[in-house]
């Protein structure tokens, strides 16, 4: 009997305890390299939040192998892509064996979207990294001109969006000089395409705007449109840029950092050039509101005019030239009577003075009865100058001539004798 049991005797010896069995697994699972650090993806069926962190399955949607995965707090906020029921995530963590109920799980570090979620994900970091370098700020945008003459059209040559926009610039502005820039706006060769398209309108140098445009489409024909090398080369286009992509949800990078976009290639053509009937109504109503200003104005000066009038006849403008007038007679008068008295004064004076001079004059002494003897001798006498008047009986000789002037003629006489 007692060598019957001892092989299940050595049996118990050696065999091990689940929390030996459980530690050995986890010893083995934790240090291998490839899963400290692994990339998981799956569907998400279920989740729940806890106190302690976010639990959740992630399922692989081809069969039903499962993975249980847990987010610890304090790194849930720090996951690009929070876990819900049935979204297709991609899942790094390392794996964990649970000891308590011998069960692995997957410690979530990260978590993003897998498909079209991944690539929203990558597009929102595009734009956020384009929006950083400043190419979305409004400073930066262009005024398109307002009356362009040439303009170039960067689409697909096949589309009917090529067809939509020639038709509405004709029907707007006939006479519109078109260069189109053909490109494939559509397919893995669409970035390219689009850039070169752009880059061959910039090297002609005659377009003045340039419009960028493609009819709707699902969200994967239009990703061309969200490629950076697009984005960059509208961004550095050196003529203003219009866009008109068909889409009605959401803006493409393209459109935020154009200088306009419009949402459909129809409404883009409509934008860049205006309508020759709008214009022409526009025309209309400057004339109307010029003459309606013509008018206000004139309206108005005529009411000032009479309201300066009516001024003028408050203000009794005629009594205050009447006294005016007074006043200016009453000095003219005053300046009449100064004058007067100073010529008198002056004629008077003057009539003084002929009196004194008349007194004074040689020619009233000798109408009196004097004469005046001026004495001539020889040559001398013959200069009128060399006479001399005579004032002494001493200065005269017998013999001598004498020139003798009376009140009326001259006479010339002899000295016959000297008396002293």
């Amino acid at each position: 009997m007692i060598e019957s049991d001892r092989p299940w005797d050595l049996i118990a010896e050696t065999a091990l305890s689940v929390a030996s069995l459980t530690d050995y697994i986890r010893f083995l699972i934790e240090q291998d390299e490839e899963l400290q650090r692994v990339w998981v993806t799956g569907e998400v069926s279920s989740a729940n939040h806890h106190r302690s962190g976010l639990f959740f399955t992630l399922q692989d949607p081809d069969s039903s192998a499962a993975i249980k995965c847990v987010v610890w707090n304090s790194q849930v906020t720090k996951l690009a892509q929070i876990p819900i029921r049935g979204e297709q995530l991609i899942i790094l963590g390392s794996i964990r064996i649970y000891r308590e109920r011998g069960e692995y799980q997957l410690s979530v570090w990260q978590a993003l979207p897998a498909g079209v979620g991944l690539q929203a994900l990558r597009h929102q970091e595009l734009r956020k990294r384009l929006e950083a370098e400043g190419l979305f700020d409004s400073q930066r945008k262009r005024s398109l001109p307002p009356h362009p003459q040439t303009i170039a059209v960067v689409t697909s040559p096949t589309a009917a969006a090529w067809g939509d926009i020639q038709k509405t610039l004709k029907q707007r502005y006939p006479g519109l000089h078109i260069l189109f820039s053909p490109a494939t706006v559509q397919g893995e060769q669409a970035p390219e395409s689009i850039v070169n398209a752009i880059r061959r309108v910039e090297v002609d140098g005659r377009a003045e705007v340039l419009l960028l445009a493609r009819g709707g489409g699902a969200v994967e024909e239009l990703a061309c449109f969200n490629d950076e090398r697009v984005v960059r080369a509208v961004a550095c286009c050196s003529i203003p840029v219009i866009t008109g992509i068909g889409h009605q949800r959401d803006e493409s990078l393209v459109d935020l950092v154009a200088d306009a976009a419009l949402h459909t290639p129809t409404a883009a053509a409509e934008r860049v050039v205006p309508a020759l009937a709008e214009l022409y109504n526009q025309h209309q109503q400057r004339v109307v509101a010029l003459q309606q200003s013509v008018r206000f104005s004139l309206e108005t000066a005529q009411k000032q005019l009479q309201e300066k009038r009516n001024r003028l006849r408050r203000l009794r403008l005629d009594r205050q030239v009447q006294q005016e007038i007074q006043e200016l007679a009453w000095k003219r008068q005053q300046l009449v009577r100064a004058t007067t008295t100073q010529l008198q004064q002056a004629t008077q004076h003057v009539e003084m003075l002929r009196q004194k001079l008349a007194t004074l004059d040689p020619k009233a002494v000798l109408q009196r009865g004097y004469a005046v003897v001026r004495q001539q001798n020889g040559a001398i006498s013959r200069r009128l100058d060399a006479t001399r008047i005579a004032r002494s009986a001493a200065e005269l000789a017998v013999g001598d001539e004498l020139l003798v002037q009376l009140g009326q003629g001259e006479v010339k006489v002899r000295v016959r004798e000297v008396k002293d």
